[in-house]
């Protein structure tokens, strides 16, 4: 029985795919330069930064503050398509794709540089 169970755990361990096969997002910065944040600050935090500067400019009026999504947009974009949406090499999509999470803020907010991409309406 136990052997039976081992063996079905290393052929499980077998068919799983390797980190290896999985393609590294394309973190590309179209415009480098200095970031408002550090970037693993903005890796594990620029959801908690953008929705905090959501409340701002919504209850306070506060607009093209230094979190704010077209700031992203204007350093992020493509240089190509002038998105970061649209393609597994832009920048925001790449990083959702890779880590299997939704990106949804442009369902709602769709920037000059984002209407070109095909972002949804």
């Amino acid at each position: 029985m136990r052997h039976r169970l081992l063996t079905c755990l290393a052929l499980a361990c077998l068919a799983m795919p390797t980190l290896a096969e999985v393609p590294k997002p394309a973190v590309a910065i179209a415009n480098p330069g200095q970031c408002v944040a550090p970037a693993d600050v903005m890796r594990r935090n620029h959801m908690d930064l953008l929705k905090h500067q959501r409340d701002r400019t919504l209850r306070q009026g506060e607009r093209g503050a230094k979190y704010s999504l077209n700031a992203c947009i204007e350093c992020h974009a493509s240089k190509e398509n002038g998105s970061v949406l649209g393609a597994r090499e832009n920048f925001c999509e790449s990083c959702h794709s890779y880590i299997a999470v939704k990106l949804d803020c442009f369902e709602c907010h769709q920037p000059k540089a984002v209407k070109t991409a095909g972002a949804r309406p």
